[in-house]
């Protein structure tokens, strides 16, 4: 069979069924248009299904091939980690423009690492230190810095628990999905690892206990940066209002929504 015949078999969408067998095959895009009409063997074709198969069953395509383009970065991903989302991206940009030169950097339950990695990586003379819990995570994390050649210290932290010293930029995407919640049932989510989805409680556990103790590890004048959920906003920005926190705001991602809060320590 060749590979011509069998994408035209595929029971899932025909540019999903290209990636997944272009990375079966090891063949760039070029060769999947040039070489498409080759034979396969019995293996090829075999291992080409079961990644079919798979992805019809639901599992996401970035674990099913390993990796996630995040900020202009491949990141390795594998079922311990997160998936790198488009707008967890307006969380990276919003820290490069609150980092100064040399700045130290904190970015806490880390996952893969994307987010402190392309900090690192467009900010390489700064200090970027990143934190989970999950000692699965770091190592997935780690893999990517080597790959990228980037400088981020990792370490075992459950939050602030082993933080010490003080930074200009905190930055976090925590769990923030309610328990409970029927998308944790739905799509990609199903195969993510539940503890970096939900805090199993009202969705605001862990961007509580973040908020609370980030005075004692931001400089004066530092940023608090927080992704959460796309109805969370308002609730968040509550959470900042006291007369340690200004300049409280929130920040709309490419769709609108209302994806960022952060405010300045005084």
């Amino acid at each position: 069979m060749s590979l011509e015949d069998l994408l035209k078999s595929a029971p899932i969408e025909i540019m999903e069924a290209r990636i997944l067998a272009a990375h079966s095959l090891q063949w760039s895009r070029v060769q999947l248009i040039t070489q498409s009409k080759q034979a396969l063997s019995t293996t090829q074709v075999e291992d080409i299904r079961r990644l079919f198969d798979r992805r019809l069953h639901g599992e996401p395509i970035a674990y099913l091939i390993g990796q996630r383009e995040f900020y202009g970065l491949s990141f390795e991903v594998t079922p311990a980690v997160l998936i790198p989302r488009p707008e967890t991206e307006l969380l990276v940009e919003l820290a490069l423009e609150r980092m100064t030169s040399n700045a130290r950097v904190l970015d806490m339950g880390t996952g893969s690492g994307a987010i402190a990695i392309s900090l690192a990586h467009a900010r390489p003379e700064s200090k970027i230190f990143a934190t989970d819990v999950s000692q699965q995570a770091l190592a997935v994390a780690q893999r990517n810095n080597n790959f990228h050649q980037t400088d981020v210290t990792f370490f075992q932290s459950d939050w602030y628990q082993h933080v010490h010293g003080r930074f200009d930029v905190i930055v976090s995407n925590p769990p923030y999905i309610r328990a409970g919640d029927i998308h944790l049932s739905q799509g990609d989510l199903r195969f993510e690892p539940a503890d970096a989805l939900t805090d199993h409680s009202t969705g605001f556990a862990a961007i509580e206990k973040i908020i609370h103790r980030a005075h004692v590890h931001l400089e004066r004048g530092g940023w608090l940066l927080l992704e959460h959920g796309y109805d969370q906003a308002r609730t968040v920005r509550n959470l900042f209002h006291t007369s340690i926190w200004s300049d409280v705001q929130s920040w709309r991602d490419l769709a609108g929504i209302e994806r960022v809060t952060g405010a300045r320590l005084i």
